[in-house]
């Protein structure tokens, strides 16, 4: 395997970069608001604080960035088109997902969705491994926070059925 030249990795680690921090940026667009209404709601004891989302969704978006940039490094061919195909289907999934929550309040939608999210994720660690293990690994964070907010989603839906 010939290693893409140093140009090419940069353009292309900025491109990883560009978009998965537009589907961060239309994640914020709709969490505008989302610290007080989240404030507003009936929230389980373990609910983290609302400030608690911003500095974990950096990092995660950073860590998804350097994942997709790792596989997008790998030889082009099916499986690495695949991977990537996936990566951006969950990313745009995610982005959704705020706004279902935060924006529309469709709690049930946001549930069903962010299950939709989970199961994007698990298919798109397995085609990163497939491909590069440390991409994978830089996504098991993701998966694992995503699965703690399907449960809050969950909980929140069902506390708040007025609201959401």
């Amino acid at each position: 395997m010939t290693p893409k030249p140093l140009k090419s990795q940069i353009v292309g680690f900025i491109a990883c970069c560009i978009v998965t921090f537009t589907a961060a940026a239309l994640d914020a667009i709709a969490s505008a608001t989302a610290g007080s209404f989240y404030q507003e709601l009936t929230q389980p004891s373990w609910a983290p604080p609302a400030w608690l989302f911003g500095p974990v969704w950096s990092a995660l978006y950073a860590m998804m960035a350097v994942s997709a940039w790792l596989v997008w490094r790998q030889p082009s061919g099916r499986k690495t088109k695949l991977a990537l195909g996936i990566f951006l289907v969950q990313l745009a999934t995610n982005a959704l997902w705020s706004w279902l929550f935060f924006k529309w309040h469709l709690g049930a939608l946001a549930f069903v969705e962010v299950l939709l999210l989970w199961c994007l994720i698990v298919a798109n660690v397995v085609a990163f491994w497939r491909l590069h293990k440390v991409a994978a690994v830089l996504l098991l964070p993701y998966l694992i926070w995503v699965s703690f907010a399907a449960a809050l989603c969950y909980t929140m839906w069902q506390l708040n059925p007025d609201v959401l």
